[in-house]
């Protein structure tokens, strides 16, 4: 039994979100049919709108969904109708780093979450409109009232959490904490540098203080922002314009700190980074690619630093999103703070809202909240 959906589909490279009619297919037997009820604007639906990561197009993008488990395949074990769920990034689940508990660094992640269809080629989603129309982006495509999405990427979440504000668990701050927690395991007492505080900055800034660093520098040219960086845990904040930001962490921890995490993609800022680390020290960074043109002189990492790209945090998500919830209803990890909510025909206008700064982290609400 087939469901009739509504998705916002790109068509071609920066054009305008357009609502579709689309047919999803009832789930295969590792499948999870999702009713969406909200879903974050990730910088990597942008980047793909824009084209500047090749995902092909006419597509349903969408990667930060939270919703409502409909129907569940025939071997779905863990899930049942009614689960409130979130849905994180997909993997094969059968090589190495799969099985070693790295599953975002899949031997096939491109064509787990970039290709637009099923590992087997196949698409789920279809459209009388558009003949070629792609799906299954990070093995879900939020941007739509169903999303199909696989038992791995999955993630049962309590039904007494408000389920509109946790989309954004399954990337972009589970990017940002993990990056802190887990890939580069941030001791207590240590001493953390954060480039950019957007939603995935401010998440590690977050899960910095968790960790108990000693001192934690935030570093943007966005004055709002810095404050709420603060705000959140920030021991220091140095606003980047017209500065030597390596000079300014250094004027805060002359011997340089120990952990450096970019998440700007700027190429400025690995510079900076690698002026301003420790003896030992360590430069993470979530962002950057081939546009991005960083470019660092290896005899600079001469005194044991190391230089490690993070993908979506190294998370398992399925333990840390709980865990990040534990650390919400705690008071811990405040990222509520962080999301303005638009209705979802207003697709655009967030989009445009966050290209312009405007807003953090939007979120796609499907329903409007009851009064």
């Amino acid at each position: 039994m087939s469901t009739q959906a509504c998705a916002a589909v790109i068509e071609r490279k920066e054009d305008p979100f357009v609502m579709h009619d689309v047919t999803v297919e009832d789930p295969r037997p590792d499948e999870v049919l999702v009713r969406m009820v909200a879903t974050g604007i990730c910088a990597t639906d942008a980047h793909v709108r824009q084209q500047l990561m090749p995902s092909p197009l006419p597509a349903i993008l969408g990667h930060e969904g939270a919703g409502v488990v409909e129907r569940v395949g025939s071997t779905v074990t863990h899930l049942r109708p009614g689960d409130h769920v979130v849905l994180s990034y997909h993997s094969c689940g059968q090589c190495k780093p799969c099985l070693s508990s790295h599953a975002a660094y899949c031997d096939k992640v491109w064509e787990a979450n970039f290709a637009g269809a099923r590992l087997d080629g196949t698409v789920g989603v279809a459209a009388e409109s558009l003949g070629d129309l792609h799906a299954h982006f990070f093995g879900q495509s939020s941007f739509a009232t169903y999303a199909l999405a696989h038992e791995r990427n999955t993630v049962r979440v309590p039904n007494d959490v408000p389920l509109e504000i946790l989309g954004p668990l399954g990337c972009g701050l589970q990017t940002g904490a993990g990056a802190i927690l887990k890939a580069m395991k941030v001791p207590v007492g240590a001493t953390v540098a954060v480039f950019g505080v957007g939603a995935v900055g401010l998440a590690a800034i977050m899960a910095a203080k968790v960790a108990d660093a000693a001192t934690i520098i935030a570093i943007d040219v966005n004055e709002g922002r810095l404050k709420l960086a603060q705000e959140l845990g920030a021991t220091h904040i140095i606003d980047a314009s017209g500065v030597d930001v390596a000079a300014a962490i250094r004027e805060i921890e002359s011997r340089g700190v120990e952990f450096v995490l970019d998440t700007s993609g700027r190429a400025s800022n690995l510079d900076a980074g690698v002026a301003a680390l420790a003896p030992l020290g360590h430069f993470g960074f979530v962002a950057f690619n081939a546009h991005s043109k960083a470019m660092v002189d290896a005899s600079r990492f001469t005194v044991g630093q190391t230089l490690q790209g993070i993908i979506q945090g190294d998370a398992v998500s399925a333990l840390l999103i709980p865990e990040l919830i534990g650390l919400y209803r705690s008071g811990r990890f405040p990222f509520d703070r962080l999301i303005t909510f638009y209705n979802f025909s207003e697709i655009n206008q967030a989009f445009d809202d966050v290209a312009a700064g405007r807003v953090i982290k939007a979120v796609l609400r499907f329903e409007a909240p009851a009064p």
